[in-house]
């Protein structure tokens, strides 16, 4: 229990002093004027308060992101903690600042336009399609798991299902249209601050739950051990670091970021709104990673069993803990975290990709029939992948979403240099990133490692790690060498 509450107390203190130093390597202007007093548009550039863009920023970026994966990390036992609160404070929260700042400090712009701007032009190309097609993924990957959970949960007396799992496809689709054509602040202005209150109010409850049962004796929260607890035995680098993606560093908030870029009123609730929101996310992860751990009697094994459960999952774990530490208040709570958050983070993915679009093509998005224009295809296409089993959908989609966070994060670096900042705090974690991605690109299976037929798991993990830092240590080496030819 004291590695898990040192851990929360990190992360505030993470905030608080790490936080403002990041801020102050930034430098936010507190005179300049912002995107959504200069643009304001009525649709995409609406000011709000902090508070409220605080809440619907966390919102967006967690979901059932730090719920989740969080579940599936605990299965290499604490050492998800040291990620959660390391690679929270250094990479996720600094890759979400950065690209929040730098997409306010250039009118709003999505994360291809700022890669594009810092990287070249071949790689914004690159960039706007990768992000479009992950943005699309994960809408896709939050259609189907409400979808499948609303079918399997609402059946008649005799314990059939009352309706077809298409209806509620078609249902989560309808809304998602509505959310990513309307104005900011009419669905997701409104909505957003109410289920990211109850999100946190879910992470809270659980907490104390798992602290008053561990000091009873009911649960016993695993303290820190330099050591894989994995049942099967999986390593946990890098697969820990691809499963534990939102509550640590996830690509998919740099496309989330700007969409609160475009409604902050002063630079200076940056830190608030976006390095604040990554740690609240951390703390949210932290918790569900300890009641995974610690919630089983029969330990990881029991987990893993859970977890392998066909159409449930990680969503089954979420319902089983919820209900048992908080009672009918917490079933309700795990409806709100297997069905509301998922649908929360698929709504802004297509929104994310509609203003994504948009900004590639200049494209203006005042009247709604222009956004109709890009929004109809982009559901088309996530209707059709809808086909696809979940399985295959999730695995490409944990890869390419940290790849997104590597990349963004060279940008921020090249950004940080270009302006003279201190750019090592963005330098560092793109490299480590570098290394995570390419490792398990190499060693995963819907990766590479089919090239190595024959050859030991051992074996493959130390080759894989090799190239990995190998990348790593080249790409550092041609972005010193471009900052000095810039000079």
């Amino acid at each position: 229990m004291i590695s898990f509450i040192v851990s929360i107390i990190a992360l505030i203190v993470g905030y608080a002093i790490y936080g403002k130093f990041v801020e102050r390597v930034f430098a936010p202007d507190s005179n300049a004027e912002t995107p959504a007093k200069r643009l304001s548009d009525g649709v995409d550039y609406i000011e709000m308060n902090w508070k409220k863009t605080f809440l619907i920023q966390f919102l967006n970026i967690a979901g059932t992101g730090p719920i989740f994966g969080a579940v599936a990390g605990a299965m290499w036992g604490p050492a998800a903690f040291i990620w959660i609160v390391f690679g929270c404070i250094f990479a996720g929260a600094v890759h979400d600042y950065l690209i929040g700042m730098m997409s306010l400090r250039k009118d709003g712009a999505t994360v291809g336009e700022l890669v594009g701007d810092n990287l070249g032009e071949t790689a914004k190309q690159i960039m706007r399609v990768f992000s479009v097609v992950l943005l699309i993924l994960v809408g896709v990957v939050f259609i189907k798991s409400p979808a499948s959970i609303l079918y399997n949960m609402i059946k008649g007396a005799d314990g059939t299902p009352l309706t077809s799992e298409t209806l509620f496809i078609v249902i989560i689709i309808g809304y998602y249209l509505l959310a990513t054509v309307l104005p900011v602040d009419k669905v997701i202005g409104k909505l957003y601050p109410i289920f990211g209150i109850a999100l946190l109010l879910m992470a809270l409850g659980i907490g104390f739950g798992l602290i008053y049962g561990d000091i009873s004796g009911t649960y016993h929260i695993p303290e820190i051990a330099f050591k894989n607890f994995h049942p099967a035995h999986k390593s946990i680098f890098p697969y820990l670091c691809i499963s534990i993606a939102c509550g640590a560093i996830s690509g998919f908030h740099a496309t989330q970021s700007p969409m609160m870029a475009r409604c902050l009123q002063n630079e200076t609730e940056g830190r608030k709104v976006f390095y604040g929101a990554m740690i609240s996310e951390g703390i949210v992860a932290l918790v569900w990673a300890a009641a995974a751990m610690s919630f089983y009697k029969g330990g990881l094994s029991e987990l893993g069993v859970v977890l392998t459960t066909k159409g449930q999952g990680a969503s089954l774990a979420v319902s089983q803990i919820s209900s048992t530490l908080l009672g009918k208040v917490g079933g309700i709570l795990a409806i709100l975290g297997v069905v509301a958050c998922p649908i929360t983070s698929g709504d802004t993915a297509f929104r994310s990709a509609r203003l994504t679009i948009a900004d590639a093509f200049n494209f203006k998005q005042g009247p709604i029939k222009n956004r109709f224009i890009i929004a109809i295809p982009l559901f088309v296409i996530g209707a059709i992948l809808c086909k696809v089993p979940f399985d295959v959908i999730w695995q490409y989609f944990s890869w390419s979403n940290q790849t997104l966070a590597t990349i963004a994060l060279w940008a921020a670096a090249k950004w940080l240099a270009t302006n003279g900042k201190k750019y090592i705090i963005a330098l560092i974690p793109a490299m480590f990133m570098t290394v995570v991605v390419v490792s398990y690109i190499v060693m995963a299976k819907e990766g590479f490692v089919r090239f190595f037929s024959g050859v030991e798991v051992g074996t493959i993990e130390t080759i894989a790690n090799s190239i990995g830092v190998l990348v790593s240590l080249i790409s550092g080496i041609a972005f010193m060498f471009s900052i000095r030819k810039k000079k």
